[in-house]
């Protein structure tokens, strides 16, 4: 057990560098803790109608922070614990095989950028993983002794993946398919057993999962799925630079160094080989390599119709499965030499990177924190009952680190955008058909009604000496009017471009353009993905 400590010691040691973030929770880890503090009455009944994810993480995070309180720190310690314990449960995994594989397969676990990243995260991947290695620990378990304690835990853990994941039915629908080609001829009631008992959750969790998907959310509306999705899937799982958290690029070599393809493509191919040569002469390995192809596949698709955004978090399910497959390929191979060459090579690549780049897993920084806003209003030496007019977020994700109930707050954010900037325009309108219907307005940079609306609402009831804060996600809003019109006026660009960057680029261009005329620009900052303006009220 040496080994195992060894390596557990090296896992907590590189989660716990970095895991106070100066830039405070960002949007996704933001909603996680605005969602858990809020208070009980409905609370849950409200989780499971609003939220794009089941609702265990939920409840998780407020018993966590019924513990411990709620400073960012506690939040990040909720996903640290399991993110240790996983390397645990995978050495286990790995010990179904032989000695060797478990600690290779915790290994990987422990120096994975992908589950350092996670396990310092506000957000349900870290303990989603715990459950998916459980999950894979207790498949592998039963396919070797058909006992009652081994189906019930297999159950257990993918009840469990599926109170937290609202996708993960697919993971467990190929799940139980390749048990059943493993199984079918000489256990057929224990396999009734799972199928029946996952199928009984599903009906139960059919009209929230129905709900989920039938949402008319833009919150999926800033990614387009390229087959470069695919390939960054693998370098996110095992090389230690993180290229798809959020969205991928289009391209594969997005950055031309010798450096870049060192550290993302070296340690992804090896896993690859690696993992093929798991396959060799091993049905139960070709099983899982089917589970976790089914997987990709059926996200992949999804993705192309326009009802998901491809990135490698939403699959973390197979993440166990490849990493077994990754470890039983390395002791399978028969030159041990090579193999123990290879694989040093692997750890070197990603122990350099882990301890020596400034954007590794651990040291990488959160630009879209919501604690820079807070600080920008402090540094523009923000006053009581003055305004601050927020794009893109409403003014309660900010909450946390300001108390707004000082200020005038107005919103235009992905909820109520097209009220501002179009007369007579429904949400469902915008969500079937906005491109055409502000490509227009796009083209000609025309803003007629969002003026009026700024004039009516804010600007014509200000005081002399009154200021007004203009708070700007740079991440969303990219674009300067002339990009933003030769984009519209591309029709291959325009349908490619998210509506979401588009929207909020040309709201940022035609609220600055409006408000810079009727009031004075007294300062202009940027901290992390946020920029400030202050205008000010000077003349009656």
């Amino acid at each position: 057990m040496l080994g195992l400590i060894i390596i557990t010691v090296l896992g907590i040691i590189y989660r716990s560098v970095g895991i106070v973030k100066p830039e405070g929770l960002w949007n996704d880890e933001y909603v996680s803790w605005y969602i858990a503090s809020q208070p009980l009455n409905d609370w849950l009944i409200d989780v499971i109608k609003t939220q794009c994810h089941m609702p265990f993480y939920y409840i998780y995070l407020k018993m966590c922070m019924a513990l411990g309180g709620q400073s960012d720190l506690l939040l990040r310690i909720s996903s640290f614990i399991p993110g240790v314990l996983s390397i645990i449960v995978m050495y286990f995994v790995g010990l179904q095989k032989d000695k060797r594989t478990a600690l290779l397969a915790s290994g990987i676990t422990a120096l994975s950028s992908f589950l350092i990243y996670y396990s310092q995260e506000v957000r349900i991947y870290s303990i989603l993983f715990l459950f998916s290695a459980l999950s894979l620990l207790y498949f592998l378990k039963f396919i070797k002794n058909k006992n009652f304690t081994n189906l019930c835990g297999l159950i257990l853990f993918d009840f469990m993946i599926m109170f937290t994941h609202t996708i993960g039915f697919v993971f467990l629908f190929f799940q139980l398919i390749g048990l059943t080609i493993l199984l079918f001829k000489e256990y057929k009631k224990q396999l009734l057993w799972l199928w029946g008992s996952l199928t009984l959750l599903l009906a139960l969790l059919a009209p929230h999962i129905y709900l989920i998907l039938t949402t008319k959310s833009f919150s999926q509306w800033w990614g387009s799925f390229s087959l470069s999705n695919i390939i960054f899937l693998f370098t996110d799982w095992f090389s230690p630079v993180l290229t798809n958290l959020v969205n991928a690029p289009d391209k594969i070599l997005y950055i031309h160094s010798v450096s870049f393809i060192i550290f993302t493509f070296i340690p992804a191919l090896i896993a690859i080989f690696f993992i093929g040569r798991a396959l060799y002469k091993s049905k139960q390995n070709i099983v899982l390599a089917f589970v976790a192809a089914g997987v990709i596949i059926t996200l992949a698709i999804t993705a192309m119709t326009g009802k998901l955004v491809f990135i490698t978090k939403y699959s973390i399910e197979i993440y166990p499965i490849l990493i077994f497959l990754f470890a039983a390929g390395i002791t399978n191979y028969e030159n041990k030499y090579i193999s123990r060459t290879i694989f040093t090579i692997f750890c070197v690549i990603n122990l350099w990177y882990l301890n020596l780049s400034p954007v590794s897993a651990q040291r990488m920084p959160r630009p879209q924190g919501h604690k820079l806003p807070a600080i920008l209003l402090e540094n523009g030496q923000i006053k009581d009952n003055d305004i601050i007019l927020f794009e893109y977020y409403p003014a309660e994700r900010f909450g946390k680190y300001i108390d707004l109930s000082k200020y005038n707050t107005y919103s235009i954010h992905k909820g109520n955008f097209y009220s501002y900037i179009t007369p007579n325009t429904t949400y469902d309108n915008v969500y079937k058909d906005g491109k055409n219907i502000y490509k227009d307005q796009f083209i000609k940079n025309q803003s007629g009604y969002l003026e009026y609306n700024l004039q009516k609402d804010i600007v014509q009831n200000m005081k002399q000496g009154q200021s007004l804060f203009l708070l700007i996600n740079d991440s969303v809003a990219l674009y300067p009017p002339e990009i933003v019109s030769g984009i519209a006026k591309d029709d291959f660009y325009y349908k490619k471009t998210p509506l979401m960057f588009m929207i909020f680029s040309y709201l940022k261009n035609q609220s600055y353009s409006y408000l810079s005329k009727k009031l004075s620009v007294v300062r202009v900052e940027k901290l992390g993905d946020w920029s400030i303006v202050k205008f000010t009220k000077l003349n009656k």
